[in-house]
């Protein structure tokens, strides 16, 4: 065995490892559940799987990033979320075998580890330390949905207010801190962006522009987003960085 495939199956088991329901398995179990991953490589664009096939997996990113989706009936995308290295999901439909309403798409080139639900019920719902740790994830995932409606919900007849509280949430998730702010180290459409907000495309542009010429946010080169630290010190103030800006 080369060292670099030495480096590889370490780096593996550290992201097993780092799965809450997982952290209490010793060495010799880690290897055994990584064992049961089947990973496979993802172009960007992929569908990596469908609504229909989400009962009997979860999923581990190795690498890459994926969007979780719900298409309505015009065939349009409305953003769950977006998962990144280290990141898994689908747990929940593994205890229940209902599949999750949406479909998991390769945002940009990715490994995924899926776990088969056969799997899952042989060699791992039998320890009752994974059962502890999976009900625990299930409170935080719970979390997780209330800070999403709360995007969807916030102000909602006022779009500005819904675009500042996902770049907040997207800071939170991706963000980089830097001295002039926090970067949003994840490349997404204006249309990505609107679909996670649920407003209009020419919406979500004309809110950008309006906060990037209030000094709250810069686009950078690389299309990331730079939320600046006056952006920050409006919200601590008033709760309401765009309407601190503009008014």
């Amino acid at each position: 065995m080369t060292g670099t495939t030495v480096q590889r199956l370490k780096g593996e088991s550290r992201i097993i490892s780092s799965i809450p329901f997982f952290s209490t398995l010793g060495a010799d179990e880690i290897e055994q559940v990584e064992r049961l991953f089947r990973k496979k490589r993802y172009s960007k664009e992929q569908i990596v799987l469908y609504e229909e096939d989400t009962s009997s997996y979860m999923y581990l990113i190795y690498s890459g990033k994926v969007r979780v989706v719900k298409m309505n009936d015009e065939g349009k995308e409305q953003i769950i979320t977006i998962h990144k290295r280290n990141d898994f999901f689908g747990e929940m439909t593994l205890l229940d075998g209902k599949t999750s309403p949406a479909t998991i798409i390769a945002h940009e080139d990715a490994v995924i580890g899926l776990l088969h639900k056969k799997d899952f019920d042989e060699h791992l719902m039998t320890n009752d330390g994974i059962r502890r740790k999976i009900i625990e994830l299930l409170c935080s995932r719970l979390r997780e949905s209330w800070d999403m409606i709360k995007i969807l919900s916030f102000n909602a007849e006022n779009a500005q207010d819904r675009v500042v509280s996902l770049l907040g949430r997207l800071q939170e998730l991706y963000g980089v801190k830097d001295d002039r702010g926090v970067i949003i180290d994840m490349k997404m459409t204006h249309q990505q962006m609107a679909s996670y907000a649920s407003v209009t495309r020419e919406t979500m542009s004309r809110v950008l522009r309006t906060l990037e010429k209030a000094e709250m946010i810069t686009v950078l080169e690389n299309k990331a987003i730079l939320l600046n630290n006056r952006f920050f010190e409006a919200a601590g103030k008033k709760g309401d960085p765009v309407n601190a800006a503009v008014h």
